[in-house]
C-alpha cells in the first residue's frame, strides 16, 4: 500500500507482517539441553491430557514419552501435579497419565495458576523447578509455563512431552519460551531423554 507520510511529506511503503507473511523464514531450531533435576525441589506438570481433547496424532504421540517421565519422576519420589481444562473431569484423563491418588489436580483455563491452588502446592512442596508437559503447546502448555517464570521458577520443556494440533504451534511456543523477555532467562528445551533424575 502507498500512501503519503503525514509527518515528512514523502510517499511511503509499508508492509505489516500480513504482507511479508509468506516471505518470513523461520529460525535455525533451538538447542535441547541435557537437564539434571533435584527432584526434591522440582515438580512434573501434566497439562489437560484428557482423551476429549488429546485425540490428534501428535497429542497421542506424546502420551508414550510423557508416561516415561511420569515413571520416572513417581520412582524418585518428584513431586507430579495435574491439570484438567474447565470442563474436564478426572476421568477424563488418559489412561497411561491417570494420577495417583495422593497426586494434585488443578481446573483452570490454559493458565493453570489461574483461579487455582497450584502456586500454594508448588510453595508447600518447596518448589523451584517445573517441568511442564501436556496440550496444547500454544494453549496450556505456553501459559501455564509463562505465568511460572513470572512466578520467579525454572521451567524446563521437553518438546516431545508438549504436543499441539500442528506443528507451528509447538515450534512458535518452543521460540517464543526461548525468546520472550518474560521466560526466556528462565526456560530451557529438553527432551524427555535428556532429563536426568
Amino acid at each position: 500500500m502507498r500512501y503519503r507520510c503525514p509527518l515528512c511529506g514523502n510517499w511511503r511503503t509499508d508492509h505489516t507482517i500480513i504482507d511479508e507473511w509468506s516471505e518470513v523464514i523461520p529460525p535455525p531450531a533451538p538447542e535441547l539441553k541435557a537437564v539434571s533435576i533435584d527432584p526434591t525441589s522440582t515438580a512434573l506438570l501434566i497439562l489437560d491430557m484428557e482423551d476429549s481433547i488429546c485425540n490428534n496424532p501428535r497429542c497421542v504421540a506424546s502420551i508414550p514419552r510423557i508416561n516415561y517421565l511420569l515413571t520416572e519422576a513417581r520412582k524418585a519420589g518428584m513431586l507430579v501435579v495435574y491439570s484438567l481444562t474447565h470442563t474436564g473431569n478426572a476421568s477424563d484423563i488418559t489412561q497411561l497419565l491417570r494420577p495417583a491418588m495422593n497426586e494434585p489436580i488443578v481446573k483452570s483455563n490454559v493458565d493453570k495458576f489461574y483461579n487455582t491452588e497450584l502456586e500454594q502446592i508448588l510453595q508447600k512442596n518447596h518448589i523451584r523447578t517445573v517441568i511442564v508437559t501436556g496440550y496444547a503447546a500454544n494453549g496450556a502448555v505456553l501459559h501455564t509455563a509463562t505465568a511460572a517464570a513470572f512466578r520467579g521458577y525454572d521451567v524446563v520443556i521437553p518438546v516431545d512431552g508438549m504436543s499441539a494440533a500442528n506443528p507451528y504451534a509447538e515450534q512458535y511456543t518452543a521460540w517464543h519460551m526461548l525468546n520472550s523477555p518474560g521466560t526466556r532467562n528462565r526456560a530451557v528445551l529438553t527432551k524427555t531423554d535428556l532429563i536426568l533424575l
